[in-house]
């Protein structure tokens, strides 16, 4: 059972945020959401959800991974937080995961993390980005770092971080009727 921490910033992608979220509780891991402009965040398509902490008072022990979902304007939102680049910045040198889907990656250029590192993002963002190498794919993991591409790819995305936490997946996929989708 590992700690992820999702962070929720106004105009975030609602998909990609609480699927994420409900994925990785499903699968056995404590996931605590933060809002970084306050504890009720109101998504990109208007649907307020009620945090379980805010950026200022969380409490930063034993977390194993960091999740950004994207939405815009929530992904601008999570890249001009510098406390958030510096947390990123912080928990990658430990070795902690670090995710982030759609427009999220480019949080992730700022804080220097997609250098020569494989990723993905939403089809467009990856001009903000000159220092990785862009796949296109629908998920990419290269080492600690795991990209999605999109609110389609949110599923995929929450299995790569739990299977990145030492969770096998396999149950879980069936139980929720992923594998009759492909």
């Amino acid at each position: 059972m590992a700690n992820v921490v999702v962070f929720l910033a106004e105009g975030f992608e609602e998909i990609e945020g609480l699927a994420t979220v409900d994925i990785l509780r499903r699968a056995g891991h404590i996931v605590h959401t933060v809002g970084i402009d306050g504890q009720v965040i109101t998504g990109s398509h208007k649907i307020s959800v009620k945090t379980d902490d805010e950026l200022e008072t969380f409490y930063w022990a034993q977390i194993d991974a960091l999740v950004l979902p994207g939405g815009i304007p929530g992904a601008h939102h999570l890249r001009e937080n510098d406390f958030l680049i510096q947390k990123l910045k912080e928990y990658s040198k430990k070795g902690k995961i670090i995710a982030a889907i759609c427009a999220a990656p480019i949080v992730l250029h700022r804080a220097g993390l997609l250098k020569k590192k494989k990723f993905t993002c939403y089809p467009g963002f990856e001009d903000e980005i000159n220092d990785g190498v862009y796949t296109g794919a629908l998920v990419e993991k290269d080492g600690k770092i795991i990209t999605g591409c999109g609110a389609a790819a949110s599923f995929e995305f929450a299995y790569t971080i739990a299977e990145a936490l030492g969770t096998d997946t396999s149950a879980l996929r069936e139980g929720m009727q992923y594998n009759k989708l492909f």
